[in-house]
């Protein structure tokens, strides 16, 4: 039986030319005053159009439009890493470089779909191993037209070309979200629950990419009602990870979803501390995205009612730290390097910028920005 999809386009009103009359372009340098990261936010302005809309950000989170963005592409999913960003249309996959100053140029592209043996499905999300030798894509019903795998390709550092390497030996339903690595790439992990059925998954990751299935039987915390189903699982960078946990019975939901905390050990085995008693609730509503902060200190939490950030202490319970950031829908959220938090709402038009740092956190000045129909974002830190 096919998984439902949770990856629908939301199509919006086109922005305005005097909306982006703020947004100027670019003057970049190459002395301290240049922008700390480039931001890509892939966006369809129109219902048969799509494109990625390219900011360079300043020290303080503004942002302004990179030279020639936006740029025309053919999907909307992203992953960027090293001077490569790459989309998808769930079907190819596209590599685009990234010049010094931001700007994008496609350079090769591959039919990812064409490797899963049917005319059906493909990759819907993309994420690259920590070092950024590998891209991964979720291949939706890249099983037997029903069950979904994830496909590993190698990356010619020299001209981003993709090179297809394998697909994980396991196929189920369950795989639905990217996965998070830890310990220098050696362990993915990330989490589903097709049907009720709780599945926490983790892969061993080779040298080469290729991903073997640790076969994990991880322990779940008692919900007060019913029983925890999981969603999304991020990593800390060293050896933690945070994952959501949705009560449910019978499939009905029973309680918010909240945050429970994952160690894992020598070799990918989870445990966990986490109960219910000392779970936070997220006050977002509709969890759609969690991003962790490179310092694995702080963790984004998104959803239909908002965004929200938590402080993330290794293995001890993780604790509420912001009030929502907003009250918009926000579908993704994104890091750079120097404490900026980026979220993008498809139902407000809107790409928001955060600083927020352990002690301190505001908007950005600038911030929000509007673009039609935003649909994933990115964020590369600056040469």
């Amino acid at each position: 039986m096919k998984t439902s999809t949770k990856f629908a386009v939301l199509f919006l009103a086109a922005v305005s030319p005097a909306a982006f009359a703020q947004q100027e372009t670019a003057q970049l340098t190459t002395n301290g005053t240049g922008p700390i990261a480039y931001v890509y936010v892939s966006s369809n302005p129109t219902q048969n159009q799509t494109q990625i809309n390219a900011y360079a950000a300043d020290r303080k989170g503004s942002l302004r439009l990179v030279p020639g963005s936006p740029f025309a592409e053919n999907g909307s999913t992203l992953a960027v890493g090293g001077k490569w960003l790459y989309s998808s249309d769930t079907v190819n996959i596209y590599s685009f470089s990234i010049a010094a100053n931001g700007a994008l140029k496609q350079v090769s592209s591959i039919n990812a779909q064409a490797y899963n043996g049917y005319a059906d499905g493909g990759p819907i999300s993309l994420f690259l191993d920590r070092t950024g030798k590998s891209l991964y894509d979720l291949d939706i019903y890249g099983n037997i037209g029903a069950n979904n795998t994830f496909q590993f390709f190698d990356i010619d550092q020299s001209n981003g070309s993709l090179s297809y390497v394998g697909a994980t030996s396991t196929a189920t339903p369950n795989f639905e979200t990217p996965l998070s690595f830890v310990r220098s790439d050696q362990y993915g992990y990330g989490g589903g629950c097709y049907h009720g059925d709780q599945a926490l998954y983790g892969f061993l990751r080779s040298e080469s990419g290729v991903l073997t299935d640790l076969n994990l039987n991880p322990p779940f915390p008692a919900a007060q009602d019913g029983a925890y189903c999981p969603y999304l699982a991020v990593s800390d960078g060293r050896n933690h990870i945070a994952v959501s946990l949705s009560p449910n019975n019978d499939m009905t939901p029973t309680g918010p979803t909240q945050l429970a905390v994952y160690t894992v050990d020598s070799s990918g085995t989870l445990t966990t501390t986490s109960t219910y008693q000392n779970m936070p609730v997220i006050d977002v509503t509709n969890l759609q995205a969690m991003s962790m902060s490179p310092s694995g200190k702080l963790l984004a939490v998104a959803g239909s009612g908002g965004v929200e950030v938590y402080h993330f202490n290794g293995a001890n319970p993780i604790t509420k730290y912001t009030r929502l950031l907003t009250t918009d829908a926000i579908s993704q959220v994104y890091w750079d390097n120097s404490h900026h938090l980026y979220a993008i709402s498809p139902t407000s038009g809107e790409l928001f910028v955060f600083t927020v740092t352990p002690g301190r956190y505001a908007q950005s000045p600038g911030s929000p920005y509007a673009i039609a129909n935003p649909y994933a974002v990115v964020v590369r830190p600056a040469p």
